[in-house]
């Protein structure tokens, strides 16, 4: 295995580019070297980001958007004084991944890598509108969190190409966003439905919204449609009904272990209540 520690996103493009057999990127490692350690996937090139300047940064932009750096931890996300009381769905959902030793090293960027529809941490972005830079041999380029993940464990990353940044929108007033998922045992478990809500108010009317879903198809969905039931509404039982049926609709699940088809279908249009109901008291400034 060939290890390299470049100080800069153009020169670990360079190296990803150059490289033959399979490469792997190193910021937090929670899955990188979990599938190295059980023989899953061995690498023949390592190529560790953690070097970087900015990193481990976590900046508030003069716009109020954010810049989070590609190693920046759970952790770091969950303690930071302000970026939790702006997205608070966003830093949940993070904090949800794995135990505490894990979320002193895994990172948003690697779990968006990862590919997983079961990604805590996606639905939360996708909801967010959360973008991100890809460096590549061809330079940079932004890209919608949605546009990444292509189909378990692939994304739409080009040869040479990581992402080197991680860009959240303003937050902005009478906005709130939540994140829900079940699970069928512990605390550490893998969602079966995962589901993210992001909307504005207009007084008591939904002006603006986005809806996420994880593990219900082979990548995370943004559901239109979802947005568009409660769009208009102040969140009445009709438009909860409405949304729930919507995000079944959506549904294109498996069965597994952790859920049935009908099951997850079912959940989903649960969650999608629960979680609009909190985004919609957050934006309020309500207790959620």
């Amino acid at each position: 295995m060939d290890y390299h520690s470049p100080a800069s996103f153009a020169e670990a493009s360079a190296l990803a580019a150059n490289a033959t057999g399979i490469t792997r990127f190193l910021a937090g490692g929670t899955d990188v070297l979990v599938q190295l350690r059980a023989d899953i996937v061995t690498p023949d090139t390592l190529i560790d980001i953690k070097k970087i300047g900015g990193v481990r940064d976590i900046a508030r932009n003069a716009d109020g958007s954010w810049t989070l750096g590609v190693a920046v931890t759970g952790a770091e996300m969950s303690e930071h004084p302000e970026l939790g009381r702006d997205w608070p769905g966003l830093v949940e959902a993070m904090d949800l991944i794995g135990s505490t030793q894990v979320q002193g090293r895994a990172t948003l960027t690697g779990n968006l890598c990862n590919a997983s529809p079961a990604a805590d941490s996606v639905p939360a972005m996708i909801a967010a509108g959360v973008t991100v830079t890809v460096t590549g041999p061809g330079g940079d380029r932004v890209v919608a969190v949605e546009d990444i993940p292509t189909a378990p464990g692939r994304t739409s990353l080009g040869r040479g190409e990581l992402i080197s940044a991680v860009h959240v929108p303003a937050r902005g007033r009478n906005a709130g966003d939540a994140y829900l998922r079940f699970i069928p045992r512990t605390e550490m478990d893998i969602a079966v439905v995962g589901c993210g809500v992001n909307l504005r108010l207009d007084g008591d009317t939904i002006a603006e919204a986005r809806v996420s879903l994880g593990a219900v198809a082979p990548t995370v969905l943004l559901v239109e449609d979802c947005a568009e039931a409660i769009i208009g509404t102040a969140l009445d039982d009709a438009a909860l009904d409405k949304l729930a049926a919507a995000a079944s609709a959506a549904c294109n699940p498996i069965d597994d272990k952790r859920g049935t088809i009908e099951f997850r279908t079912e959940v989903a249009g649960v969650l999608a209540k629960r979680a609009a109901k909190i985004a919609y008291a957050r934006a309020k400034g309500e207790q959620a």
